[in-house]
Protein backbone atom coordinates (compact mmCIF):
# COMPACT_ATOMS: atom_id res chain seq x y z
CA UNK A 1 0.00 0.00 0.00
CA UNK A 2 1.30 3.45 -0.92
CA UNK A 3 2.49 5.73 1.86
CA UNK A 4 0.02 8.44 0.77
CA UNK A 5 -2.89 5.99 1.13
CA UNK A 6 -1.66 4.96 4.59
CA UNK A 7 -1.53 8.62 5.63
CA UNK A 8 -5.03 9.22 4.26
CA UNK A 9 -6.43 6.24 6.18
CA UNK A 10 -4.77 7.34 9.42
CA UNK A 11 -6.14 10.86 8.99
CA UNK A 12 -9.66 9.57 8.37
CA UNK A 13 -9.43 7.17 11.32
CA UNK A 14 -8.36 10.03 13.57
CA UNK A 15 -11.31 12.12 12.38
CA UNK A 16 -13.66 9.19 12.96
CA UNK A 17 -12.41 8.83 16.55
CA UNK A 18 -13.90 12.24 17.31
CA UNK A 19 -17.37 10.74 16.75
CA UNK A 20 -16.82 7.89 19.21
CA UNK A 21 -19.51 7.39 21.82
CA UNK A 22 -17.43 6.27 24.78
CA UNK A 23 -19.01 7.64 27.98
CA UNK A 24 -18.00 4.58 30.02
CA UNK A 25 -14.39 3.95 29.03
CA UNK A 26 -13.43 7.37 27.70
CA UNK A 27 -11.41 5.40 25.11
CA UNK A 28 -12.10 6.88 21.68
CA UNK A 29 -11.26 4.74 18.65
CA UNK A 30 -11.61 5.49 14.97
CA UNK A 31 -11.15 3.22 11.98
CA UNK A 32 -10.85 3.77 8.24
CA UNK A 33 -11.28 0.75 5.98
CA UNK A 34 -10.02 0.68 2.39
CA UNK A 35 -11.86 -1.68 0.07
CA UNK A 36 -10.19 -3.33 -2.91
CA UNK A 37 -12.44 -1.20 -5.15
CA UNK A 38 -10.89 1.93 -3.60
CA UNK A 39 -13.77 3.05 -1.40
CA UNK A 40 -13.13 4.07 2.21
CA UNK A 41 -15.54 3.46 5.08
CA UNK A 42 -15.02 4.91 8.54
CA UNK A 43 -16.28 3.93 11.95
CA UNK A 44 -15.99 4.87 15.60
CA UNK A 45 -16.60 2.83 18.71
CA UNK A 46 -20.10 2.96 20.17
CA UNK A 47 -20.45 1.95 23.81
CA UNK A 48 -23.58 0.94 25.67
CA UNK A 49 -24.53 0.65 29.33
CA UNK A 50 -24.97 -3.05 28.58
CA UNK A 51 -21.30 -3.59 27.76
CA UNK A 52 -22.00 -6.58 25.52
CA UNK A 53 -23.90 -4.28 23.15
CA UNK A 54 -20.80 -2.16 22.57
CA UNK A 55 -19.42 -2.19 19.01
CA UNK A 56 -15.80 -1.49 18.12
CA UNK A 57 -14.80 1.08 15.49
CA UNK A 58 -13.33 -1.61 13.26
CA UNK A 59 -16.58 -3.55 13.07
CA UNK A 60 -18.61 -0.38 12.49
CA UNK A 61 -16.45 0.40 9.43
CA UNK A 62 -16.58 -3.19 8.19
CA UNK A 63 -20.35 -3.49 8.65
CA UNK A 64 -20.90 -0.18 6.85
CA UNK A 65 -18.85 -1.49 3.92
CA UNK A 66 -20.60 -4.86 3.82
CA UNK A 67 -24.00 -3.13 3.98
CA UNK A 68 -22.96 -1.30 0.79
CA UNK A 69 -22.01 -4.63 -0.86
CA UNK A 70 -18.26 -4.13 -0.40
CA UNK A 71 -16.75 -7.38 0.85
CA UNK A 72 -13.11 -7.28 -0.27
CA UNK A 73 -10.77 -5.20 1.84
CA UNK A 74 -7.19 -4.05 1.39
CA UNK A 75 -6.37 -2.32 4.66
CA UNK A 76 -7.69 -0.73 7.82
CA UNK A 77 -6.22 2.08 9.91
CA UNK A 78 -7.08 2.15 13.60
CA UNK A 79 -6.48 5.33 15.58
CA UNK A 80 -6.61 5.67 19.36
CA UNK A 81 -5.94 8.69 21.51
CA UNK A 82 -3.93 6.61 23.97
CA UNK A 83 -0.19 6.66 24.62
CA UNK A 84 0.35 3.16 23.28
CA UNK A 85 -0.84 1.52 20.09
CA UNK A 86 -3.97 -0.58 20.47
CA UNK A 87 -4.61 -3.80 18.58
CA UNK A 88 -8.07 -4.85 17.43
CA UNK A 89 -9.94 -7.08 19.87
CA UNK A 90 -10.41 -10.77 19.14
CA UNK A 91 -13.94 -10.34 17.82
CA UNK A 92 -12.80 -7.67 15.36
CA UNK A 93 -9.92 -9.85 14.21
CA UNK A 94 -12.33 -12.71 13.57
CA UNK A 95 -14.71 -10.44 11.62
CA UNK A 96 -11.79 -9.13 9.56
CA UNK A 97 -10.77 -12.69 8.69
CA UNK A 98 -14.24 -13.36 7.27
CA UNK A 99 -13.55 -10.92 4.45
CA UNK A 100 -9.79 -10.62 3.97
CA UNK A 101 -7.06 -13.06 4.90
CA UNK A 102 -4.36 -10.65 3.69
CA UNK A 103 -5.69 -7.45 5.26
CA UNK A 104 -3.14 -4.76 6.18
CA UNK A 105 -3.62 -3.47 9.74
CA UNK A 106 -2.31 0.04 10.48
CA UNK A 107 -2.18 0.92 14.17
CA UNK A 108 -1.74 4.60 14.98
CA UNK A 109 -1.84 7.28 17.64
CA UNK A 110 -0.35 10.78 17.89
CA UNK A 111 3.20 9.49 18.39
CA UNK A 112 3.53 6.23 16.53
CA UNK A 113 2.28 3.87 13.87
CA UNK A 114 2.99 0.27 13.03
CA UNK A 115 1.81 -1.94 10.20
CA UNK A 116 0.92 -5.61 10.49
CA UNK A 117 -0.90 -8.18 8.43
CA UNK A 118 -4.00 -9.89 9.71
CA UNK A 119 -2.13 -13.21 9.54
CA UNK A 120 0.43 -11.81 11.99
CA UNK A 121 -2.14 -10.81 14.59
CA UNK A 122 -4.58 -13.69 13.96
CA UNK A 123 -2.55 -16.69 12.76
CA UNK A 124 -5.32 -19.26 13.29
CA UNK A 125 -8.76 -17.82 12.47
CA UNK A 126 -11.92 -19.87 12.70
CA UNK A 127 -13.14 -20.36 9.11
CA UNK A 128 -16.08 -21.89 7.30
CA UNK A 129 -13.82 -24.84 6.57
CA UNK A 130 -13.82 -25.51 10.32
CA UNK A 131 -17.59 -26.07 10.31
Amino acid sequence: MKKSKIEELISLAKKASINAYAPYSGFNVGAALLTKSGKIFTGSNIENASYGATVCAERVAIFKAVSENEKEFEGIAIYTDSDKLSFPCGICRQVMSEFSKDLIIILSNEKDRKIYTLKEILPYPFTKEDL
